[in-house]
C-alpha cells in the first residue's frame, strides 16, 4: 500500500472515524476527560451508521455526477477516447482488471462500438514492478472486447497524472477533444484535470447502479459514501493545485 493510500484511509471517512472512535475510546479508558473521550467516540459511530445508509451514500454521489459535460461540443467533436484505470484484481494467472476497472473498460468498448474513435487507456503501476494497469486494461480490451488500443499511457499514479500524460500524447497528434470513460463519481475531478491540460473532455460515464434506499447500513452504503467523499476532498485539492499552477495554454469550456 502506498503513502498516498494510507494517508487517504486515515483522513476519509468512513475509515477514519473508526480510529476517531477508537481515539475517543482510548482517551476514556485512560481516565482523562472520560466523558469527552466517550463523547468523541459516541458521535464518531453515529456519523459512521449514518454514512452507511443507502439513502447518504446515493444523495452523496448524485451531488458530484449533476451538470457533467454529456454532450460533445458541437464546433469540437471528439477524436479520440481515453479511459482511465481503477484498480487490478491479483489472480494466479496473473494481473486481471478489477471490478472497476472491467466497468470502465466495458462502458469504453461500447463507445467505441458506436464511435470507432482511436482509444487510448491511462495508468501506470500499483506496486514497484508491476505490470502497469495500463497494459492490462489494453489486453484485456484487445483479447476479450475486440476493441483496438491506439496510445498507452503507463506512468500516472493519479487522475491529475492521467490527464497531463494523456495530453502529452494527445495533443501532439492534433486530437484536443476526447470522451472520457470513468465512473460517474469520478467524472467531475477527471474532467477539472482534462480542461486544465488543454483538452476539451466529454465525459462518457459508466452506468450508474440502481440502489434503493433503506434505513439499515450497508456495506455498498459505505462504499458509495467514500467514493463521494473521497472525490469531493480530491475535487478542493485539484481545484487549488489549478488555481495555484494558473490556466495552461490550449482550448478549455466552461466548468460542469
Amino acid at each position: 500500500m502506498s503513502l498516498r493510500v494510507l494517508l487517504t484511509d486515515l483522513v476519509i471517512p468512513p475509515p477514519s472515524l473508526v480510529y476517531v472512535a477508537l481515539a475517543g475510546i482510548a482517551l476514556a479508558a485512560a481516565g482523562r476527560r472520560m466523558r469527552f473521550g466517550f463523547t468523541i467516540a459516541a458521535a464518531s459511530l453515529v456519523v459512521l451508521l449514518g454514512l452507511g445508509l443507502p439513502l447518504t451514500g446515493n444523495a452523496l454521489l448524485i451531488s458530484l455526477e449533476r451538470d457533467l459535460p454529456l454532450r460533445p461540443p458541437p464546433d469540437a467533436p471528439p477524436g479520440a477516447i481515453v479511459i482511465l484505470s481503477a484498480e487490478v484484481d491479483r489472480t494466479p494467472d496473473g494481473l486481471e482488471p478489477g471490478k472497476l476497472t472491467l466497468q470502465r473498460l466495458l462502458a469504453g468498448a461500447r463507445l467505441w462500438q458506436r464511435t470507432h474513435l482511436p482509444v487510448l487507456v491511462s495508468g501506470g503501476s500499483l506496486e514497484p514492478g508491476e505490470m502497469p494497469v495500463a497494459h492490462v486494461m489494453a489486453r484485456t480490451l484487445e483479447r476479450d472486447f475486440h476493441v483496438p488500443v491506439r496510445w498507452i499511457e503507463d506512468r500516472s499514479q493519479t487522475t491529475w497524472q492521467n490527464a497531463a500524460d494523456s495530453a502529452a500524447i494527445l495533443r501532439p497528434a492534433g486530437i484536443r477533444s476526447v470522451y472520457v470513460v470513468t465512473h460517474a463519481w469520478h467524472e467531475r475531478r477527471a474532467v477539472l484535470a482534462f480542461r486544465h491540460f488543454g483538452l476539451l473532455p466529454t465525459a462518457s460515464p459508466v452506468p450508474g447502479d440502481v440502489v434503493t434506499g433503506g434505513i439499515v447500513p450497508t456495506v455498498s452504503g459505505w462504499v458509495r459514501s467514500y467514493h463521494a467523499l473521497h472525490e469531493w476532498a480530491g475535487l478542493a485539492v485539484y481545484s487549488f493545485r489549478a488555481w495555484r499552477q494558473g490556466p495552461l495554454a490550449g482550448p478549455s469550456n466552461s466548468a460542469p
